[in-house]
């Protein structure tokens, strides 16, 4: 097996990363960035993007959780708990930011905690169980691909707060991608038995691209860098088709309320706790 151009490839334009512990540096990317909401930039609708981007990052966070002391080696546990860290980080700047903006003046814990999942905009490929580790792989390859491409227009946004989160994701989520790259042509181009595995996971997603590319023009991108690593791994592309409903308007599947159990739990049951 021989994939090193996959990774090069998709390293591009990232090789300048630093890195400790599978994320970016302790350097405050906000530090001396203007709060201030820009003259015709919309609050209201700036707040509802953070939010949604926030809860594609919470729930997707909280999936990534579930590996620990689950995953198949140590080394995967560490790497999948600390790009869970990165999306929960993530998170936590766009629910401030969100509370900055849209006039309530909520705290992130306010979003996370004390919101039902009926209220939560993430897309559904997010709330998904994990499966194996064939599926969470591809879907961590899926989910990174879109969210990078993503970050990447909106590291041009005219609100500087947010193009600053952005800026700092991008440099998060090129590893989370590398990182499922390599893992997804491993388990293709591996075993019979990974190879199915890989393959089903991949016919499971596609039903949730949709969602994907319904904000910015990322389609083409994203559908560019499932194509390369499919081809490496001996892997066909999925087949689009998509549902109908979307988790942007608050349509869920049944997985979500429980995921969402589990994160609140404490806080509900202690809402004025400290620690």
């Amino acid at each position: 097996m021989s994939d090193d151009h996959v990774y090069m490839t998709l390293a591009e334009g990232h090789e300048d990363d630093t890195r400790w512990a599978y994320g970016t540096g302790f350097e405050d990317p906000l530090h001396g960035v203007d709060t201030t909401v820009p003259d015709g930039v919309d609050a209201g609708e700036l707040a509802a993007l953070c939010v949604t981007l926030a809860d594609d990052a919470l729930v997707s966070a909280q999936r990534l959780a579930e590996w620990t002391t689950r995953a198949p080696e140590l080394e995967e546990e560490v790497a999948l708990a600390n790009i869970g860290l990165d999306l929960l980080g993530q998170a936590r700047l766009l629910y401030a930011r969100a509370g900055q903006v849209d006039g309530t003046g909520r705290g992130e814990d306010a979003y996370a905690y004390f919101r039902d999942a009926g209220d939560f905009h993430n897309v559904r490929l997010a709330e998904l169980p994990n499966g194996d580790f064939a599926f969470s792989t591809v879907r961590l390859l899926v989910f990174a691909s879109w969210r990078l491409a993503y970050f990447e227009r909106l590291t041009a946004h005219r609100d500087p707060v947010l193009a600053a989160i952005a800026a700092k994701g991008v440099k998060e989520l090129a590893y989370h991608r590398q990182y499922a790259a390599e893992w997804v042509v491993r388990l293709g181009d591996g075993t019979e038995e990974s190879h199915s595995r890989t393959r089903a996971a991949l016919e499971q997603v596609a039903p949730y691209l949709g969602e994907l590319f319904t904000a910015y023009d990322v389609r083409d991108e994203v559908v560019a860098v499932l194509r390369q690593v499919t081809e490496a791994a001996g892997l066909p592309m999925p087949v689009y088709r998509p549902l109908p409903g979307s988790g942007r308007t608050g349509e869920h599947t049944e997985h979500l309320a429980p995921l969402l159990a589990e994160l609140q739990g404490i806080a509900r049951a202690h809402p004025e706790a400290t620690w």
